[in-house]
């Protein structure tokens, strides 16, 4: 039987030579400039301008974006088409494609005063294409912010010590931002004590697990659940398809979102990403060694072998009962694994606004990215190792697969399987955690530039004009998480997981292209295939993929059926509804998406035909 350890060996070979070969190349093509002001140095101001030290502000943009898709997309796309396809896309499309993204957009928002993707487009081809961008992203954030909170409350269902581990490190991680910035405590020796907090915060889930209500899973059943909330709670919005423990945990994860969103960065986001980023660093590198102990020394509990259940190829439609095409929809189905356009949010959002040096960017941005696709490896090869009998059960059945398959590989560096599983549950949680507040902070960022807003500055949104509404630190959280927890409430989290993928990666296509209207106006003699060819390979995938789930999968699989009564169980009211508006947030993306992409091609043509004059040199903030 074939070893897991060829699935992390490829993605070791592949991404070293991306990192010490095309980072380097891409660092010199954009001139990073270790001597030159940054915006952090620039708008410094306390609040959101913030100059970091760089495993400080590395740990915050891996935290960040690091989420639950780089986990449930490899392992559904492997066991839905098989694992050969699934490492292909994350082996060769990450460092060519993905962190490549994630590095242009780091290093453009640099040279245009730390702001977002939109107001670059904007600056080469108006206002319109600007506010359209930034319209798209904010649109993706909401799909963002509500997929992230249901699988947040996924893992709290299936692993109630994770809820309480993950309480006591926010819990340190507030603790340590008033020792380092406030107390100006040492470094290494608070560092020292806070990541030893976090690890202990593991023996604290351990032994007093927490839920609101009764768990569902059967694994729970015997380990002393504390349960604050007594019933069935059906009256909880959306138990009806989650459970009530799923369900319940939801809105917290929401409140939390929006309340730590709009606090200054020092006091939770830079310290609990720093301190998570230690938990995750250790969760994905303590992974990888211990499949590399576990099969050259045969220590762990099970052969680390791919299982019988999991398949090198099932074929174009994928596995037998599940009829997907592998093109389009095997690359939104990974997503961030290999490319991600929430990456591009995070690093011309929070990222750009705290750099210290310029030169930092090629190891946060470029290398950060390969930190995720080495994460993608490793949810592969616990979904090699544990086996998956239901495909189509999506992210539920997932997220535990991570785990399980992680408590088993962590058997071989001598650690339980109970422990090393709720431990990985933990790593999952801590990146939820870290991704859905810093969306929640980057929406509202979005919504600063379309509003309007100079740089430096921030608004409570207490002033009672519909401006200060729209953009305030305090208001603009309640605009994303209301509409981001009524699709998740409507049961129909299957098929917002699919649009959430789409939107995604077609957001990632369009931060590619403004990299390269970017790059095209700067200097006439600049390349163009670094960052065009992956933005139009990206948006043929990413549209296709986007029609076939608004006219196969809502249109026809949902509302065609269920109108001619061919399904089993017709569609209650809200999943009808449900099914309804991601058609037509769908459209209104592809729409905005080809918008931009019409006017950031005539753009180019027009600058490189010598009809135009490029706007600004990079440097000209």
């Amino acid at each position: 039987m074939t070893q897991i350890i060829w699935i992390i060996a490829a993605v070791l070979v592949t991404f070293t030579a991306g990192y010490m070969w095309y980072s380097r190349y891409l660092s010199q093509f954009v001139g990073l400039d270790e001597d030159a002001e940054t915006p952090a140095h620039k708008y410094e101001d306390g609040q959101e301008y913030v100059p970091s030290k760089k495993p400080v502000l590395l740990g915050h943009h891996y935290s960040s974006i690091a989420g639950g898709a780089p986990i449930v997309g490899p392992i559904t796309a492997g066991a839905v088409w098989g694992w050969v396809p699934a490492l292909l896309w994350i082996a060769i499309g990450n460092p060519l494609m993905g962190a490549v993204h994630d590095f242009v957009s780091l290093s453009g928002s640099l040279r245009h005063e730390g702001k977002s993707i939109g107001y670059i487009i904007g600056e080469y081809v108006g206002e319109d294409g600007k506010n359209m961008l930034l319209w798209f992203a904010f649109l993706t954030i909401i799909l963002v912010v509500a997929v992230f909170a249901l699988v947040v409350g996924i893992v709290f269902n299936a692993y109630p010590e994770v809820s309480t581990a993950s309480l006591v490190y926010i819990g340190l991680a507030l603790v340590f931002g008033v020792y380092l910035y406030q107390l100006n405590g040492p470094f290494i020796p608070g560092t020292v004590l806070f990541v030893g907090g976090v690890f202990a915060a593991v023996w604290v889930g351990l032994n007093y697990p927490l839920a609101l209500f009764e768990p569902t899973a059967e694994r729970t059943a015997d380990i002393g659940v504390t349960v604050l909330f007594s019933g069935a709670g059906e009256w909880v919005p959306g138990s009806a398809a989650l459970g009530a423990n799923t369900a319940a945990w939801i809105p917290v994860v929401m409140v939390y979102a929006a309340i730590a969103s709009a606090l200054p960065v020092w006091v939770l986001l830079q310290p609990r990403d720093y301190l998570s980023s230690f938990l995750l660093y250790t969760g994905v590198g303590g992974a990888i060694v211990a499949i590399l102990v576990g099969t050259f020394l045969g220590t762990s509990a099970e052969p680390l072998v791919i299982d019988s259940s999991i398949s090198a190829f099932n074929g174009f439609w994928g596995v037998e009962g599940v009829f997907l095409p592998l093109f389009p929809l095997l690359f939104i189905t990974i997503a961030c694994g290999t490319i991600s356009g929430f990456h591009s949010l995070v690093s011309s959002g929070t990222t750009a606004k705290q750099l210290n040096k310029e030169t930092d960017a090629r190891l946060i941005g470029y290398g950060g990215m390969l930190g995720e696709g080495l994460l993608a490896a490793v949810a592969l090869s616990t979904l090699a190792v544990w086996g998956f009998a239901n495909p189509s059960g999506g992210i539920g059945t997932a997220l535990p697969n991570f785990a399980s398959g992680g408590g088993v590989i962590l058997t071989s560096l001598g650690i339980p399987e109970t422990v090393g599983a709720v431990f990985m549950a933990l790593v999952l949680v801590s990146f939820l955690l870290t991704s859905t507040d810093t969306a929640v902070r980057l929406g509202r960022y979005m919504m600063e530039e379309i509003v309007g807003l100079p740089a430096g500055r921030t608004d409570t949104g207490l002033n009672a004009s519909i401006g200060s509404i729209a953009r305030g630190r305090y208001t603009n959280p309640i605009l994303q998480v209301i509409p981001a927890y009524l699709l998740v409430v409507s049961g129909q989290w299957v098929t917002l997981w699919a649009l959430f993928g789409g939107a995604n990666q077609l957001l990632a296509a369009l931060a590619l292209l403004t990299a390269t209207v970017w790059l095209a106006n700067w200097d006439e003699a600049k390349q163009l295939a670094s960052t065009g060819v992956p933005m139009a390979v990206m948006v043929s995938i990413t549209v296709l993929g986007l029609l076939w789930l608004i006219f196969y999968e809502n249109l026809y699989a949902n509302l065609y059926l269920h109108f001619t009564g061919a399904l089993d169980e017709p569609l209650a009211g809200e999943a009808i509804a449900s099914s309804l508006v991601q058609m037509a947030l769908g459209l209104v993306l592809i729409g905005l998406a080809l918008s931009l992409v019409r006017i950031g091609y005539r753009n180019i043509r027009s600058v490189r035909s010598g009809t135009g004059t490029p706007t600004a040199e990079p440097s000209d903030d």
